[in-house]
This record gives C-alpha cells, sequence and structure tokens, in this order.
C-alpha cells in the first residue's frame, strides 16, 4: 500500500465497515463501483483501490470475477452436505426447531426494523410485500423469503443480518415447506395473509410492539398449523422437505 496514501484508505476502509456494520451494506450485496466510491467520497479511485483491498485481504468482502465487490458472508451457510443440512432433511422435527428460532430472530428484527427502517428501507419493504401479494400463493416461496429478508435488512443489527443470512437456505426450505402444505388450505392461507400484512403495517407505521408481536405470531401459527397437518397427514411436511415428491393436497 502507497504509505502516502495509506491513512486515507484506511480511513475509507472503515467507513465501509460502519456501512457493513450498520446494514447500509448487507450480506451479499453489491459494493458501489470504484468510481461511485470516489465521486461519493471525494478521494481518487486509488485510494478506494486500495481500501477495498485492505477489506478483501480481511474476508470482509469479495470479488467476484466481471461482478464486481460484495459484501461477504461473515457467518457462511451450511453446505448442503453440512451435518446441519442432513439432519434438517433426515428428520422432521428440525422443521419445528428452526421454526423455533424463526420466531425469535424474525420477531426481534421486525421490532428494530420499525424503530430504524430508512426512507430506502421502507421502499425496499413495501416492494418485496406487493410483489409477495401479487404472486401465485403456490409459488412465492422466494418472494415470501425475500420479504422477510428486506425487513431483517431494516433493522441495521449486522449480527442478526449475518445471522439470518447464514441460515438463508435453512429458512428458505421452511418457507417452501409452508407454501407446500398451507397454501392450498383456504383458513391457514387467509391467516397467513393477515399477518404479512399486520407486519408491513407496523413497521411501515414505526409500531416496533406491533410488528414484534406480529412476526412471531405469524411463525407460530405456521409451526402450529405444521404441526397439526403432520398429525393428520404425516406425509405431508416429508413431502415438502424432498424436492423430488409432489406435495399431497388433501385437506382431510
Amino acid at each position: 500500500m502507497n504509505n502516502k496514501h495509506q491513512p486515507i484508505a484506511q480511513a475509507i476502509a472503515h467507513r465501509l465497515e460502519q456501512l457493513i456494520l450498520d446494514g447500509s451494506l448487507a450480506p451479499e450485496q453489491k459494493i458501489p463501483s470504484e468510481r461511485q466510491l470516489a465521486a461519493k467520497l471525494g478521494v481518487s479511485r486509488s485510494i478506494i483501490r486500495e481500501a477495498l483491498h485492505e477489506l478483501h485481504g480481511r474476508g470482509i468482502i469479495e470479488t467476484r470475477h466481471g461482478k464486481g465487490s460484495f459484501v461477504a458472508s461473515i457467518l457462511p451457510e451450511p453446505e448442503d452436505e453440512s451435518p446441519l443440512m442432513q439432519l434438517y432433511f433426515g428428520h422432521a422435527r428440525t422443521l419445528f426447531d428452526l421454526l423455533e428460532v424463526r420466531e425469535q430472530l424474525e420477531g426481534q428484527a421486525a421490532n428494530l426494523a420499525a424503530q430504524r427502517a430508512t426512507d430506502k428501507d421502507r421502499y425496499r419493504i413495501s416492494r418485496a410485500f406487493e410483489a409477495m401479494e401479487a404472486a401465485d400463493p403456490m409459488a412465492n416461496a422466494e418472494l415470501d423469503h425475500a420479504f422477510h429478508r428486506a425487513i431483517a435488512e431494516a433493522s441495521h443489527n449486522p449480527v442478526l443480518i449475518h445471522i439470518l443470512n447464514s441460515l438463508k437456505s435453512l429458512m428458505l426450505h421452511s418457507v417452501q415447506a409452508s407454501v407446500l402444505n398451507l397454501s392450498h388450505r383456504k383458513a391457514f392461507k387467509q391467516q397467513i395473509d393477515k399477518h404479512h400484512r399486520q407486519i408491513y403495517n407496523a413497521v411501515i407505521s414505526g409500531q416496533a410492539n406491533w410488528a414484534q408481536k406480529a412476526a412471531m405470531a405469524h411463525v407460530h401459527h405456521v409451526s402450529e398449523a405444521m404441526r397439526q397437518i403432520e398429525q393428520e397427514e404425516k406425509s405431508l411436511i416429508r413431502a415438502a422437505l424432498d424436492d423430488s415428491q409432489e406435495p399431497a393436497h388433501s385437506t382431510k
């Protein structure tokens, strides 16, 4: 590193770290280009390059060829062959274990998002909510997950954001399971839609306690509904966890 530029580059690196810490730059989010950062921060591109090089060297950001620099996932996701993933797919009860964790973490995320969301955050949450609402109920697992993720990112708590991001694959599998098992059951689907609207309205209007209660009630409802279906039709949850099987649509 150029000794002349070193203090400035370190200051820029520190500033970018702050953006990552407060959630303004979320895990896997693309970092603005060197040109954009140089213009915004009023320094040369060579200084920006040195700052990014420092962050890259410490594993805080990663460079993807032809795409640019991205915030690294500080807590890596479990790989498909990891013991946690094997347990998840091998034992139906781990779905409920995950839902217990989601209930607590997503409740806290909604509470903080209601307090801390910026105008940009509220715009992203609104877009995610509208996309989820407009989608085919049986094919909106990723949009459902994106809505909850937008709320988590608006919490501006980097530890919470990185924990949830590290569970992204498991979270998405749990959302897929709930969509496949519940979306075609009118009463359950109506309650899920009601909870989503409550979470959205509470976060957007800045009502932290309501947001937390609504988010926790939503996940708790999904968990209880899935338990009820498992007792009545044991194959349903296992079908949802196994991509090779089609979900049953029986409503005994």
